[in-house]
């Protein structure tokens, strides 16, 4: 399979990226795509190469996105934002000629007493993957290496690599987990930070509590380790999962959390993480944080953190949904996919991935597809009952 690093159209870029995923994926890299330093890989399809085992498959920058039917390709929580939110959003309104500063304030305070911490160990941006990336922007701007899973979600890694920092991917173990051992091993002197998805996307897999505890426990005293607890609480216990406690013990940690998901938000734009004051002063050397966020946006995010009726919900049906796609896969005798501990469900393929995102497309369904471990994939985000039996048809359809 022949490959060319293609510095491809920004419009044909943008294109792509509203075709796959709302950009989940993509989209962060279209401000750096032109920079000669990292462009984009593309195999001779023009499809993303992020790594020799791990593939993307991109619809063709021409096509045109119909209206779908069932949007399930950005992990978007469709039952939201919650009543709260959408209530406090749009009270908030008319004070949108107005900075949200005290405001911030007040939802940072918010966040800290909710994880346990200070203050000081909060920075909010615009959704998790903005800092996701000016984490990347500060800690690489100086070469080095990341250290990460494959498949992993690359964000961060996209834009390292575009400042000059190399990836080493390590794969995930055969039960999907992240092999922290050979991660560890794979740190060196130019390694400058340690990238963890957990739950991991895009295979929704989660890493054991405890031995994750154990390794950031003792890797941050090398090299900083970025968590990223994008889809935590979509699990019943997600607050007893975290790594947020570690700030608390003074490791060199950084948590990502997002209201994109759970709280579903993810047009709102808010997003945090956690970590040690000295680590965030670094970052806030080349960014304000939350200067982007609209004061409609914080009052919403606030008013979403008191919404646990909602967020119970949102766990209720999110899980009821992937039961339901479990078992029309066992049906269709797909068994081999990926138990999920997150919004999204990924299973095996045995068609080409442009042909399947095409024929699923044609049947108003918005799906990914990749391919890794030698074998192609789609990940299937979780909406509602009605669009999950939209899917479960399409599927059937193409696969038959």
């Amino acid at each position: 399979m022949g490959t060319t690093s293609t510095n491809i159209n920004r419009r044909d870029w943008i294109r792509k990226s509203m075709l796959t995923a709302g950009g989940a994926m993509a989209l962060p890299y279209i401000g750096l795509a032109e920079t000669p330093k990292a462009p984009l890989t593309l195999d001779a399809e023009g499809n993303a190469i992020y790594s020799p085992f791990f593939k993307e498959y991109l619809p063709k920058p021409d096509a045109m996105l119909p209206e779908l039917a069932a949007r399930l390709n950005a992990n978007e929580n469709p039952y939201g934002p919650s009543p709260m939110a959408l209530e406090a959003f749009k009270n908030s309104a008319s004070g949108g000629n107005r900075y949200a500063w005290r405001e911030l304030f007040q939802l940072v305070d918010k966040i800290a007493d909710f994880e346990g911490v200070e203050s000081k160990n909060i920075m909010m941006g615009p959704g998790s993957s903005d800092l996701l990336e000016k984490t990347a922007m500060v800690l690489f701007m100086n070469g080095g290496n990341v250290v990460s899973a494959d498949p992993a979600y690359m964000s961060l890694i996209r834009v390292a690599e575009s400042v000059g920092a190399n990836w080493k991917p390590v794969p995930l173990k055969d039960d999907w987990s992240h092999d922290l051992k050979a991660m560890e091993e794979a740190i060196d002197d130019d390694t400058k930070l340690v990238y963890i998805c957990n739950p991991n996307n895009p295979t929704g897999s989660m890493t054991d509590h405890q031995e994750l505890v154990d390794f950031c426990s003792r890797v941050s005293e090398k090299v900083p380790v970025f968590i990223d607890e994008a889809y935590l609480w979509f699990l019943e216990d997600g607050a007893k999962k975290s790594m947020v406690s570690l700030v608390n013990e003074g490791k060199n940690v950084i948590i990502a959390r997002t209201f994109s998901k759970i709280h579903g938000m993810a047009g709102l734009r808010v997003g945090y993480i956690v970590a040690l004051e000295e680590t965030l002063g670094k970052l806030q050397n080349i960014t304000r944080g939350g200067m982007g966020i609209t004061l409609p946006s914080v009052y919403a995010a606030m008013a979403a953190m008191d919404d646990a009726a909602f967020l119970e919900k949102s766990r209720k049906l999110n899980a009821e949904c992937r039961e339901y796609v479990y078992q029309s896969l066992d049906k269709l005798g797909i068994t081999s996919y990926v138990p999920s501990s997150t919004s999204f469900i990924i299973f095996p393929i045995e068609m080409e991935g442009n042909a399947f995102l095409e024929q699923m497309t044609e049947l108003k369904v918005g799906v990914r597809a990749f391919e890794f471990m030698d074998q192609n994939w789609c990940r299937v985000s979780m909406g509602t009952m009605d669009e999950m039996k939209t899917f479960t048809a399409a599927l059937h359809k193409v696969l038959a």
